[in-house]
């Protein structure tokens, strides 16, 4: 795909192709050609695609495999339909490498704007959990924090976070910044993480704080940090919007 026209009714018309002998399904192929014309901001929120009729006429693809193409994107959140209106962007996906980064830097490597709401910020006594995570020593304090995260003004993820109240950035700088931006003013430096990925359904108080749906599908993040002189530096436990966000592995073989 390397460009696009917008038609005289305003809708976009891209230039896709399909490999007939590729053995990804043909359907498969249309919603990836989407999806990265969405991703590369061909497809900005609240354009309109060309019709199924069209595109089916235009790629020599059947209907039934142009709908389930789009379908597979609708289903994703990524598009809807609107009936007088046609099939609209929604809003581009959110997509992250695995890696040893901060949400709030990959959202600005990728183009976006984040911007952070502090639902709690509370220095007090760990839990016995807390001690054994962080590895504290004996008296320490912690600080429980739980933030939203938002990306061009829609609500992306909720994290909660325990760190060590010795290190514990400020509720101001927090709301300004990244948490590893906060640590690495202070001269910390994470370089290395455990980290599980996995899914779950919105509750009443993820769905009212992510605008979701209760029993909409959600993806967990749990991750341990440390630094370089071995120190557990934070726990946190993080749940993403599923169809505004993914994860992205690479595989090498060994």
């Amino acid at each position: 795909m390397d460009s696009a026209a917008t038609s005289d009714n305003g809708a976009i018309t891209l230039d896709l192709s399909v490999d007939r002998d590729s053995a990804t399904p043909l359907y498969l192929q249309l919603a990836g050609g989407i999806e990265e014309a969405m991703r590369a901001g061909t497809l900005p929120p609240g354009s309109r695609l060309e019709n199924e009729l069209a595109l089916s006429k235009r790629l020599g693809l059947s209907r039934p495999t142009v709908r389930q193409g789009i379908q597979e994107l609708v289903d994703k959140g990524m598009l809807v339909r609107k009936r007088g209106v046609g099939t609209q962007v929604v809003q581009a996906p959110v997509n992250r490498q695995v890696a040893l980064t901060s949400l709030y830097d990959d959202l600005r490597t990728a183009g976006k704007s984040p911007r952070t709401e502090i639902i709690e910020y509370r220095i007090g006594r760990p839990s016995p959990e807390a001690v054994d995570r962080l590895q504290l020593r004996p008296g320490e304090q912690v600080l429980d924090l739980i933030r939203v995260r938002y990306a061009d003004g829609e609500p992306l993820a909720v994290m909660r976070n325990a760190i060590p109240e010795r290190i514990a950035p400020s509720r101001e700088a927090l709301a300004a910044s990244g948490l590893y931006a906060c640590l690495r003013e202070q001269g910390i430096t994470t370089v290395l993480a455990h980290e599980r990925i996995g899914a779950t359904v919105a509750d009443a108080e993820h769905a009212e704080l992510l605008g979701e749906e209760v029993g909409a599908a959600l993806l967990t993040m749990e991750r341990k940090s440390f630094a370089n002189d071995g120190s557990v530096v934070e726990y946190g436990y993080h749940v993403y919007r599923a169809s505004r966000y993914s994860f992205e592995v690479t595989l090498v073989d060994s």
